[in-house]
């Protein structure tokens, strides 16, 4: 071997394996035993450049230098192209070999798959070299455990169910086309599988969608888009054609597919999925078109009707109602129309563009979104002769653990038929039934809208006694932040004797949290018993509303 190239690899191979030597204690010490890694470390880059070796044990990232420095001796000016390709390389590519193939630092240091990279700034032209290297054991041996994975973790009934770090590495292998067919047929039935079964839990629920759905970009950005176009250098991340695209065959089945994940992303980034359906357009995508005009073809995708239009698409989640004529048929039409949609399969986790002359108008609720779902709902309800209708849409659009697309994720975000629900309790007694049911159901732990809705309630109805059953499960339905409720009065005998035959057969938590809301806390209740100006027959049934808790 040439003495510079000795030179240079000794001087490579003793950094590296120090490096190596800590790492290999880090990750030895804090991983688990996840059966869905296979390991930790995929990539090595050697480079000459600005004056010293720099190594790399991870992908570099544009906005810092991580690389270890060697200082190089004279024999850098010895390295010329013909060296490092035929001697350099070589040499350092059968050591990372060797020592990727074994199980010297650990069985879990190094991936399946291992990316080696050696670069030279030289006069005339930089030189780089880059190969994959594969170990086809450990890649079998990671096939068999994902089928047994998804057999026994994924398609199995509850309450079985992928620990946390299984779930994140299972939605990288989704992508991985070393491990699983990147076809909607393979795909989508395990992700359809697994979503199901974690709806319940809305923190997991919302993780698996994120982590999914980001493998996907990865994979559109990293891997797809950059066969057929250039990012352009701006902030918006777009996409300008390569010079030879128009020549390039496009693979029907990977288009396809990139038009899937597509789709999936616009569970989170809908201006995403936007930007990507354009592009496959450009690719020459018929399908994406369609979806972009038209929706998936399920729906019929325009209503004219003499007093309202509405536009539907169930592919971007949308529905566009025009309200041609400000009158009580419009909004009738509407809700007609897109409760059909929602008893027909279209998703109720959507958003509503409202286009109309009259002023906004809202409900008399605060921290509601003004969004125009909330417009549209606040508009049906100055007619009261639609709230059968807006019932009926309230009934068909209800689903816990869903949420309207209305608005960005958080506080003001309400599960399906939230507007319409909250807007009948307040504006008619007839649909008291309907208010009980869905705060039965809304999700107290992640949605928060509910928490004001017992004072706007009692402003519009009062305290009396038909409608403390409404109002107990309306407390019941409060998220944990929720505060006591300041005009929620108990000073009338009959109120609090129906109070207490309600709170009689509820859990100890339950009278707790009801009796936290009415009164602030178990000191007020008790100080409102020994008040003098409490009368003595409301002591009486205070008294026992006390005991309740004690």
């Amino acid at each position: 071997m040439d003495a510079a190239v000795q030179r240079f690899l000794d001087d490579v191979w003793s950094e590296l394996m120090t490096v190596y030597d800590k790492e290999s204690q880090r990750i030895n010490g804090f991983i688990g035993h996840r059966t869905l890694q296979a390991g930790v470390k995929d990539y090595l880059q050697v480079a000459w450049r600005h004056g010293k070796i720099h190594v790399d044990i991870e992908k570099p990232l544009d906005w810092m230098d991580s690389s270890y420095k060697i200082e190089a001796g004279p024999y850098i000016a010895e390295l010329t192209d013909d060296l490092i390709r035929s001697e350099l390389y070589p040499a350092l590519r059968k050591r990372v070999e060797e020592l990727f193939l074994s199980e010297k630092l650990g069985p879990r240091f190094f991936n399946y798959r291992f990316q080696i990279i050696l670069s030279f700034e030289m006069d005339l032209e930089d030189l780089t070299i880059c190969e994959q290297l594969v170990n086809e054991e450990k890649l079998s041996q990671l096939r068999q455990t994902l089928q047994k994975f998804v057999e026994f973790k994924i398609m199995s009934d509850l309450p079985v169910l992928p620990s946390a770090d299984d779930q994140f590495f299972f939605s990288l292998h989704l992508m991985n086309p070393d491990l699983m067919k990147q076809e909607e047929e393979a795909v989508d039935p395990v992700i359809r599988r697994l979503s199901d079964k974690l709806r319940s839990n809305k923190k997991r629920f919302d993780e698996w969608i994120g982590q999914y759905t980001s493998a996907m970009d990865d994979w559109i950005q990293n891997v797809y888009l950059p066969r057929y176009f250039m990012r352009a250098d701006s902030f918006e991340m777009d996409w300008i054609p390569k010079e030879d695209m128009a020549l390039m065959n496009t693979d029907a089945d990977k288009l396809s597919f990139f038009v899937y994940a597509a789709l999936q992303i616009g569970k989170t980034k809908p201006d995403t999925r936007g930007q990507y359906l354009k592009l496959a357009v450009q690719l020459g995508s018929k399908q994406a078109a369609e979806y972009i005009q038209r929706g998936s073809g399920k729906f019929d995708p325009v209503y004219q009707g003499i007093r309202a239009e509405i536009h539907n698409n169930d592919v971007t989640q949308t529905i566009e109602v025009r309200i041609l004529a400000e009158e009580e048929a419009a909004y009738g039409e509407a809700l007609d129309q897109i409760t059909e949609l929602l008893q027909k399969g279209f998703p109720k986790e959507y958003n509503l563009k409202l286009k109309r002359k009259q002023k906004n108008s809202y409900l008399p609720l605060r921290k509601m979104a003004k969004s125009g779902l909330h417009q549209f709902f606040a508009g049906a309800f100055t007619y009261p002769a639609l709230y059968p209708k807006v019932a009926a849409y309230a009934n068909t659009a209800m689903e816990p653990y869903a949420w309207y697309k209305d608005t960005e994720p958080g506080e003001k975000s309400v599960m399906p038929g939230t507007y319409a629900v909250l807007g009948l309790g307040l504006f008619s007694k007839e649909y008291f039934s309907l208010v009980s049911r869905y705060m039965e159901i809304v999700d107290t732990e992640h949605q928060m809208i509910q928490d004001g809705y017992a004072e706007a309630f009692i402003h519009a109805h009062g305290v009396e006694t038909e409608l403390i059953p409404v109002l107990v499960d309306i407390l019941l339905a409060g998220n944990e932040e929720a505060r006591p409720v300041k005009n929620f009065i108990i000073d009338r005998v009959e109120i609090a004797e129906v109070l207490l035959q309600e709170l009689l057969p509820k859990e100890i938590f339950e009278r707790e949290q009801v009796l936290y809301r009415i009164f602030g806390s178990r000191a007020k209740l008790a100080k409102a018993v020994k008040s003098e100006q409490t009368e003595d027959e409301l002591r009486a049934i205070l008294t026992e509303l006390l005991a309740l808790v004690s």
